[in-house]
């Protein structure tokens, strides 16, 4: 085994899945204070449901030889035999990335990508979702929508540089997506709108009537959000590298000038540039050079940030023009940054843009699979959903909602007010 790359995957599965608890932080800030312990654990939930169920099957129907067989566990290490239902006895044939490393590291960074990408979608329905309710969304969305998703566009084999084998979006489409603008960002704003659609708006829902109660603690979730994008994509090379370089420097770059771009549009909207515009500018210039990031010069890479940080800034007001309540914006920042991330590559791409000559089936692909993506993932959590609110209910009381829901469903309080709470 190579030490060097064994060690850079592990490091960045590491980056990434602190990605998590920086989200938790990041979206923690920006909610009520008597909710904020139920908007973290919605992120600390989804950690520990969905690595237990990646280790148990997501893995082998993410990377199995070609989705077309049910698969249980990891292959050379354990699985079920599924003979006896007339299915195959083989566990997951999993795709061998590049480079000289254990199959384990490759299990444990793609386990990482699935955490967060659940944990997104719950920043949608902020201050009004049962932890138990999301619980069972997020293992079933997981299973239905995550890990088939991640199949057709992270399962796929190199040879010569081109994908000879994999998943249809990034095999028969061909589609460019280096570490998830389709499979996490997409993904998860098409489900967050879904699911804020069923849980329906939250009471007082107007522009400007909920204010983040902890500035400091939503900066904090990006600045860890941030550092751990490093990992999520240098490390989507899966080797230390000049690819790995192109990336990291993307990562810097990128959402840097989408930073600039928010905090120009709050400036002329509203008069004042706001830290919470700062943060939410960069994350959305994380979003749109996740698919991007080993396509593009650095010099389009900022140039794809600042215009993703516009338009994401512009985007948030689209919950109050069309009515839904989507409560941190994961879709004005993660849908609209993935979608035009992942558009973008087809109009700027290295050696495969329209602006470069080489007209616009590249462009035509990306946003078919985006919209592939877009639309299964909408439609079967807006179906899960449903049926989860019919049954078990997914939203709290609404004197619960009004009053915080964290003593309700945790029996807990973020913050101890007064001399007699110590």
């Amino acid at each position: 085994m190579d030490q060097g790359n064994t060690a850079f995957v592990l490091i960045c599965s590491a980056l990434v899945l602190l990605m998590t608890p920086g989200l938790a932080f990041f979206y923690g800030g920006m909610v009520k204070a008597k909710s904020v312990v139920s908007m973290m654990m919605l992120s600390f939930g989804s950690l520990g449901l969905i690595a237990v169920l990646w280790v148990l099957y997501g893995y082998a129907i993410a990377f199995s030889n070609g989705g077309t067989d049910t698969f249980i566990g990891i292959d050379g290490w354990f699985g079920i035999d599924t003979s006896f239902l007339g299915l195959s006895a083989q566990v997951a044939d999993a795709a061998k990335p590049a480079g000289a490393f254990p199959q384990l590291g490759f299990v444990a960074f793609q386990a990482t990508f699935a955490i967060i990408t659940v944990a997104l979608i719950s920043g949608a329905i902020a201050d009004r979702a049962k932890f138990g309710a999301w619980m069972v969304f997020a293992g079933l969305w997981a299973t239905v929508v995550y890990f088939p998703v991640a199949n057709w566009v992270f399962n796929f084999t190199l040879a010569d540089g081109k994908v000879v084998d994999g998943g249809w979006i990034v095999h028969d489409l061909g589609v460019i997506d280096f570490a998830g603008g389709t499979a996490v960002h997409i993904n998860a704003g098409a489900a967050g709108l879904a699911l804020a659609i069923i849980l329906g708006k939250r009471f007082g829902f107007s522009k400007g009537i909920t204010q983040p109660h902890n500035v400091p603690l939503t900066l904090l979730g990006v600045a860890l959000l941030w550092f751990g994008w490093f990992g999520f994509n240098a490390g989507s090379e899966l080797a230390a590298d000049g690819i790995a370089s192109i990336a990291f420097i993307n990562t810097l770059a990128a959402p840097a000038a989408a930073m600039l771009g928010w905090l120009i549009v709050e400036k002329f909207k509203h008069g004042k540039a706001t830290s919470i515009g700062a943060g939410s500018g960069a994350v959305a210039g994380l979003v749109a050079i996740t698919p991007a990031c080993a396509s593009l010069d650095p010099i389009w890479g900022m140039v794809l940030g600042l215009i993703a940080g516009m338009l994401c800034a512009l985007a948030i007001d689209l919950k109050f023009a069309l009515g839904f309540d989507d409560s941190l914006d994961v879709v004005g920042i993660h849908l609209v940054g993935g979608i035009v991330g992942t558009l973008f590559i087809g109009i700027f791409g290295n050696g495969v843009g329209a602006a470069f000559g080489f007209g616009w089936h590249q462009f035509a692909m990306q946003a078919l699979g985006a919209g592939a993506v877009l639309v299964y993932s909408f439609v079967l959590a807006l179906i899960i959903g449903f049926v989860i609110e019919k049954t078990i209910g997914f939203r709290v009381k609404a004197e619960d909602e009004i009053a915080g829901i964290d003593t309700v469903v945790h029996g807990e309080e973020a913050y101890a007010f007064g001399a007699d709470r110590g």
